[in-house]
């Protein structure tokens, strides 16, 4: 059985180059411009507020309004039993750059949300699952893969907004194979007796789409490969590949083209192999058990967050969009392609 992603992928054409529709309302005839995002979620986020919020026959009690401009009121959520946000990371990149940008964000959500943000970035990506699986934080920046182990572990859990790739200006991306082309590579089954990395058996881009498209064409790493490394995250990935350390390895394409623009990967030398369908773009998660409240002022601050703070997982981003864990299908149904059981958490 060949899984053909394109299938799998909800779009409103034919094509390629169409996106997931992950919008709940059906007014937007094509995929909007973010201020066409920001409209919708104006109207589903006001529906929503209203349905959250007891009606009052005082007008003027004190309930956070939704706007058609995005304005944030500030929430006393403490009052909520919630004195902090504490939110993890997967590794998937770990660059000075990378740090920064996080604290950026940081600094943003305190001040639109007024709250405490705590973040982590652990060393594994299963660490950063097991961490909002066991509820030790209330919020992760997981991948596609990630948020669906995570969410077969804890049903609470929801997917409330994902970036948009600002070089397509589609909520998607897609993961390449990457080969030196000194180790007389030119096509996927020249992979066989090559040394390979994967990034994470958690990672989706890295491991999981890969992973399958080998199992279509009768490739089995564990068999075919004379080593597999797992470097631990994308750009790790890159620096296994530059040093010779490995022949080949996949990791998503954002992160490629970054290499090769920087010079570290130039096209001289390495070449992409293969380069897969549409891959939903990675979420943030929550975990339902928030204040209602809390999620419809978290959506709204990522969907209004500027540009220059939307990429902190080291891919160009051009703002965030609504998604829903139906979004995900496709993972899950790749997942029991390879016959992966459901984690555990064991």
């Amino acid at each position: 059985m060949v899984v053909d992603f394109s299938r799998l992928i909800k779009t409103r054409e034919p094509q390629r180059s169409d996106v997931l529709h992950y919008h709940p309302l059906s007014v937007l005839k094509h995929y909007p411009k973010r201020a066409a995002t920001s409209v919708s979620l104006a109207l589903a986020l006001t529906l929503l507020s209203v349905a959250c919020t007891p009606t009052s026959q005082n007008p003027s009690s004190d309930q956070t309004s939704v706007s058609s401009n995005l304005q944030l009121e500030k929430t006393n959520y403490s009052q909520q039993q919630l004195a902090a946000l504490n939110i993890a990371m997967i590794p998937s990149q770990n660059s000075q750059e990378q740090i920064k940008q996080r604290r950026l964000m940081a600094d943003y959500l305190e001040e639109k949300l007024g709250l405490p943000i705590n973040i982590q970035t652990p060393e594994e990506y299963d660490t950063a699952i097991d961490l909002l699986v066991e509820e030790k934080v209330e919020m992760a920046f997981l991948g596609p893969f990630s948020y669906v182990k995570a969410r077969q572990r804890n049903p609470q859990l929801e997917p409330i907004v994902a970036p948009i790739d600002k070089r397509t200006g589609r909520p998607w991306y897609t993961s390449v194979i990457v080969s030196n082309t000194q180790s007389g590579i030119d096509t996927l089954e020249d992979l066989k007796g090559k040394r390979f990395s994967f990034v994470n058996k958690s990672s989706t881009s890295g491991y999981l789409v890969a992973s399958a498209h080998f199992k279509t064409m009768g490739i089995n790493p564990e068999q075919d490969f004379t080593a597999i490394e797992y470097a631990g995250s994308h750009n790790k990935n890159v620096d296994a590949l530059a040093s010779g350390q490995v022949d080949a390895v996949c990791m998503n394409k954002p992160t490629y083209l970054k290499a090769q623009k920087s010079g570290k990967l130039p096209s001289d030398q390495y070449k992409v192999l293969w380069e897969s369908d549409p891959i939903p773009k990675a979420p943030i998660v929550i975990n339902r058990q928030l204040p209602p409240q809390l999620k419809i002022d978290l959506q709204k601050a990522l969907i209004d967050a500027p540009e220059g703070l939307v990429a902190v997982s080291g891919a160009k981003s051009a703002g965030y969009t609504l998604v829903q864990n139906e979004d995900y299908e496709l993972i899950r149904q790749l997942q029991e392609r390879l016959e992966l059981e459901p984690d555990s958490g064991i």
